[in-house]
């Protein structure tokens, strides 16, 4: 018998247990009208639900249209979508183009992983993918074109993104709402560009 559970007594068919704090929505993808925005540290390990996304639209877009809810390594997965889109819509326009287009997706990012946040229960989740389409876009509109740099452009946001040298783990930890969720990835998306701009200036 578990601790809370009373002798003689079941529990009711179809009911579920979730984390303390958890927003069991995010799990099951039903709405129980929980708060969302109790003890955000419990539902670090949760794994938000398709229905569950499908709910909202800022859901929709902090979670890349569904690549932040691949796993292993959501972020790379939304990295790789935010490569895709790049090269479907936007390689072929202008550079002030496609850095306008990441400092909208930036913006629209600070509104929708702000909002997907509150309703998890996690103001920085994994699954939030947004920060990485902004910032990668932001990186691919300035590197060069070719596969090859773009390869290696890819790899090395990554990296950033994942060591997050300094002041990256400081932003991480100082700003928790949207603007922290973008901001970081937006430090590691510089970090990639001043690798690229060292690199070129090197002799050949």
């Amino acid at each position: 018998m578990k601790p809370d559970e009373k002798p003689g007594v079941k529990p009711e068919a179809g009911s579920e247990s979730f984390p303390a704090g958890a927003n069991p929505e995010a799990f099951s993808g039903t709405n129980t009208g929980t708060n969302p925005g109790a003890n955000p540290a419990a539902n670090l390990g949760a794994n938000p639900s398709l229905g569950w996304m499908l709910r909202s639209p800022a859901r929709i877009l902090a979670f890349g249209f569904g690549s932040g809810l691949m796993r292993p390594a959501p972020g790379t997965w939304g990295t790789a979508f935010a490569w895709v889109l790049h090269a479907l819509a936007l390689r072929e326009l202008p550079v002030a183009y496609q850095v306008a287009a990441a400092i909208l997706a930036f913006g629209a990012g600070i509104w929708a992983c702000g909002h997907a946040g509150r309703d998890l229960g996690v103001a920085d989740h994994g699954g939030m993918v947004l920060d990485e389409v902004a910032a990668f876009w932001l990186v691919l509109a300035l590197v060069p074109a070719s596969v090859t740099a773009q390869l290696a452009a890819f790899a090395l946001f990554r990296l950033f993104d994942i060591v997050k040298p300094p002041p990256i783990r400081h932003a991480e930890r100082r700003w928790k709402n949207g603007f922290g969720v973008m901001f970081d990835d937006l430090l590691a998306a510089l970090y990639t560009l001043l690798v690229f701009a060292i690199w070129q200036r090197l002799p050949t």
